[in-house]
Formats: structure tokens, C-alpha cells, sequence
């Protein structure tokens, strides 16, 4: 089950094999919550070891870097467009190859859904892949490149078919 983090996870001996990835989850996650900077969502078994995490916060994506496509249908009085930012996704390097990342993407994309419907306007989920392997596990998924920027997106109405 993929919960919010709390002090009974064991965070410690999370190693994805991305320091900045593994460091964030041991040193910086909790502090990140606390201070309501991001939403740390963790994948652990039953002793409370974290298998995989992610975290979400809002964002805004500068509507210049959209597809035409998708600027057309928006106000142009909005310059920075509001988005769901997927800040983080890693899985533990012992658990690989268990569709432990696909897992932890399906949630945070439900989770980003639901909030645009019930809570805060998100027309896309943003994402900043870190490396090749990275971009496409989410172009698998959808995401578009966003021209110049490093980052992807996959619009909230794509989101929405999946859930539908």
C-alpha cells in the first residue's frame, strides 16, 4: 500500500542508485513535508521498509513551452499555467523489475487527478527526469517533452482517461 511517509518508515537503507534521489529520501523528505513543500507518498512491505517513494507539489509550467494544442484551448491572459509537479520517483535498486515504479507512477497520477477535480486547478502533471532511462519510463506513459526545458508533461485530460 503507498501511504504518506511517517516516522515509522524505514527510510535508511533506501538506495536507488541515485544519490540525490536516495539523500532527498533520507535527509530532506520529512523536513519537506513538515514545512508543506512537497507530499511524500511511500511503497513499504510490512516491517515499514521503503520499497519505493515519490512526492508531489504544486507548480506552474510557462505556457510558451506547451504544445500549440493545448494553448489554444486556455486563456492567454494565463502566462504560467498551474500543474502538479512530480518532483521525485525512485524504487529501491533491491526491489527492481517488480512494476514497483509503474505502481508509484498509477498512484501519483491518481492522486494528481483527484486533487484537480476536488481541490486545486492542475491542468498537467510536470515531471524532471534524471537521465535517459528516466525519460522513457515516463514516454512509455505518455509524457511529452517540453521544448528546451528537461522536463515532460502529460495533460490532466489524459490523466483523467486513465481513471475514467
Amino acid at each position: 500500500m503507498i501511504v504518506s511517509l511517517n516516522a515509522s518508515h524505514k527510510k535508511g537503507k533506501f538506495n536507488c542508485g541515485k544519490s540525490m534521489l536516495d539523500n532527498y529520501l533520507h535527509n530532506q523528505a520529512k523536513q519537506d513535508v513538515k514545512r508543506k513543500l512537497a507530499g511524500c507518498f511511500v511503497l513499504a512491505d510490512n516491517e515499514n521498509i521503503v520499497q519505493g517513494y515519490y512526492t508531489l507539489s504544486s507548480s506552474s509550467v510557462d505556457r510558451s513551452l506547451l504544445p500549440f494544442e493545448i494553448i489554444k484551448k486556455l486563456p492567454v491572459s494565463y502566462f504560467n499555467l498551474p500543474c502538479t509537479l512530480l518532483g521525485r520517483l525512485a524504487v529501491d535498486l533491491n526491489f527492481k523489475g517488480r512494476g514497483f515504479g509503474e505502481l508509484l507512477l498509477v498512484d501519483a497520477l491518481r492522486r494528481s487527478y483527484i486533487t484537480s477535480l476536488n481541490n486545486i486547478g492542475s491542468m498537467a502533471v510536470i515531471v524532471d527526469p534524471l537521465g535517459e532511462d528516466a525519460e522513457l519510463f515516463y514516454k512509455k506513459f505518455g509524457f511529452i517533452y517540453l521544448p528546451n526545458s528537461g522536463k515532460m508533461f502529460l495533460p490532466m485530460i489524459t490523466v483523467g482517461e486513465l481513471f475514467k
